[in-house]
């Protein structure tokens, strides 16, 4: 694990510089930095739409009794694209932004949820599946 997170700290930055670099020469360093800043801005504004969207869902199912899974995955997803947004860089607005597209944000909650229940059975063998509402 502290290999993982050493190598995500190292090559994400290092990386982000290299493409900021490159496509600096490309476009120039201005459009480069506004494009960084724009990306950054239009994904700030997904995710807090999303997000309020997502919180309302999940308000919505504890009104009616019902424990939210998937929203709360949901929530949690956008909740991450808005610290990667954060992040300057292409890579990371590229991913950012890749988890608030609904589309995509699905295979990833869907992922996420094999990952868990993975994780569950592995450590609570014969307790039963997880159920997402």
């Amino acid at each position: 694990m502290l290999w993982k997170l050493f190598l995500a700290f190292t090559l994400i930055p290092v990386s982000e510089i290299y493409i900021l670099i490159k496509i600096g020469g490309q476009i120039g360093i201005l459009p480069s930095i506004a494009l960084v800043i724009l990306t950054g801005i239009v994904g700030a504004s997904l995710a807090r739409s999303q997000g309020l969207q997502t919180l309302g869902r999940i308000r919505d199912s504890f009104q009616q009794g019902v424990v939210p899974g998937e929203e709360l995955l949901n929530a949690l997803l956008i909740a991450i694209a808005g610290i990667v947004l954060l992040t300057p860089g292409f890579l990371t607005d590229a991913a950012g932004l890749f988890l608030l597209i609904p589309a995509t944000r699905t295979l990833c909650r869907e992922w996420l949820k094999r990952r868990i229940e993975l994780v569950y059975a592995q450590r609570n063998v014969g307790n039963g599946p997880i159920i997402y509402g």
